[in-house]
């Protein structure tokens, strides 16, 4: 059987295009990786195992008839719980929805990627509908960390995250609101993009916060990462051109350098440094990170009236408690949390008149993974939990519709660090020239396992 672990996608698809390995044995072997590691090691909850092989064998005949599958052909890929998988439930990382109806079809972006030639190989864990940034939940259990057992993967995607740094798939399919995608990718060592606001299709995912909700992908390698958004974007042109000379670096600092250890601070300052880049503040981060905040208790609870006060108990007591405090809000928090968004939003952009790519830090504290037997980090000074803190530097990029791009930090710990690269509107080709510079440098690279 042929290995897909350490492999990337598309070492893989010019192997099974080119009929050196066949796409059933690359999903067998995804498949039994899985079934080796469990479902909270290989952050997988459920294995179309039936559909998967079936694939694989049509995309093996498709190369036998000399024609070609597509530029991610074999590729075996997973997705967070949030995505419309064909005949099955979309079950949002929510006991609740064990009743739900079956799908009718595939997610447009799961359609998109097979279309392409990947292999969906099933669903992977997340946080209860979404909310919250530690992977841990009731009916998935909790996504562990593969770079210390003993710590948090983070979330909402943690599932989709362990998948990938565990070396199970070359990629995953998350989502990403607040933080979602970013948090875990960051915490586990790997890169995830989320997109300019909008640029790939929601259409067949589980809402979670509608104005700010969007797909995004996680992986190992960053050429990867590069065609399967191209893949997303239906290969559409870039919005942005990238400039001929250097990419202009800067820093976020302010509410960005507060609630951060020296160490973590000063390899992020040592890599600014490096790249040439100076130190701006993104003004009103604070408050965009409130207004993100009510956003998404509004428009989550909302979506979940009718169903949290009929029965609020099938719901994990974390969930409930934030739905139904959200529904006491006074809609004119709401519209003033959705005024400051649209104002926020027109003032960050002239920020991307001095830089094209802005570095800040992915999480609060260490930068590292909490401990699952004490899911806390430390936050102005006191002991505040992981699930509401971690998306501190996350959520007022969010806000705004900005790009972003999560990359690991090169460091002599034993844990991952992540930063996000940020870029303008429409400039997210800015962020893959950016990262292609940093790794290049040496300055950013995917850890090893233990």
């Amino acid at each position: 059987m042929t290995s897909c672990h350490r492999r990337t996608a598309q070492a893989i698809a010019v192997d099974v295009r080119a009929g050196r390995v066949s796409a059933l044995d690359i999903c067998r072997s995804a498949i039994a990786h899985i079934e080796q590691l469990g479902s909270e090691r290989s952050g997988f909850t459920r294995i179309f195992e039936e559909r998967a092989l079936h694939r694989a064998k049509a995309i093996d005949n498709t190369v036998l008839a000399g024609l070609d599958p597509g530029p991610l052909a074999g590729v075996p890929f997973g997705v967070a719980e949030m995505f419309d998988v064909a005949v099955e439930r979309t079950m949002a990382g929510a006991q609740i929805r064990s009743g739900a109806r079956l799908s009718a079809a595939d997610a447009k972006s799961i359609q998109m990627l097979e279309r392409a030639g990947a292999i969906l190989i099933g669903t992977q864990n997340m946080d209860e509908f979404g909310y919250g940034f530690e992977g841990v939940n009731a009916l998935g259990g909790t996504s562990i960390n593969p770079h210390d057992e003993q710590r948090l993967a983070g979330g909402a995607c943690g599932g989709s995250a362990v998948a990938v740094a565990s070396e199970t798939v070359p990629f995953s399919l998350g989502f990403d609101a607040n933080g979602q995608l970013r948090v875990p990718a960051a915490l586990c060592g790997i890169i995830g993009f989320k997109p300019t606001h909008l640029d790939f299709s929601r259409q067949g995912t589980y809402p979670f916060v509608p104005s700010l909700d969007d797909v995004g992908p996680l992986t190992r390698d960053l050429d990867d990462l590069v065609l399967v958004r191209d893949v997303l974007r239906d290969f559409a042109p870039e919005k942005c051109a990238i400039p001929r000379g250097d990419l202009r670096f800067g820093r976020f600092g302010g509410w960005f350098d507060q609630n951060l250890d020296v160490e973590f601070r000063t390899l992020i300052q040592n890599l600014v440094s490096a790249v040439g880049g100076r130190t701006t503040e993104l003004q009103h981060a604070e408050l965009a990170r409130a207004a993100a905040s009510l956003i998404t208790g509004a428009e989550a609870a909302n979506l979940h009236r009718t169903m949290v006060t009929r029965t609020p108990m099938g719901y994990e007591p974390a969930t409930r408690d934030r739905f139904l405090a959200a529904l006491l809000m006074p809609a004119d928090d709401y519209l003033q949390a959705k005024r400051f968004q649209y104002w926020a939003g027109g003032q960050a952009e002239k920020q991307f008149e001095y830089n094209d790519v802005y570095i800040v830090p992915a999480v609060p504290g260490s930068g590292s993974a909490p401990l699952i037997e004490d899911p806390t980090i430390m936050f102005d000074g006191a002991v505040r939990t992981a699930r509401s803190y971690l998306g501190t530097f996350t959520q007022p990029i969010s806000l705004i519709g900005l790009p972003t791009l999560v990359v690991p930090l090169v460091h002599d710990g034993a844990l991952p660090l992540g930063i996000q690269l940020v870029a303008a509107p429409g400039a997210d080709a800015l962020l893959f020239a950016a990262a292609r510079q940093l790794f290049e440098a040496g300055l950013v690279a995917v850890p090893k396992l233990p």
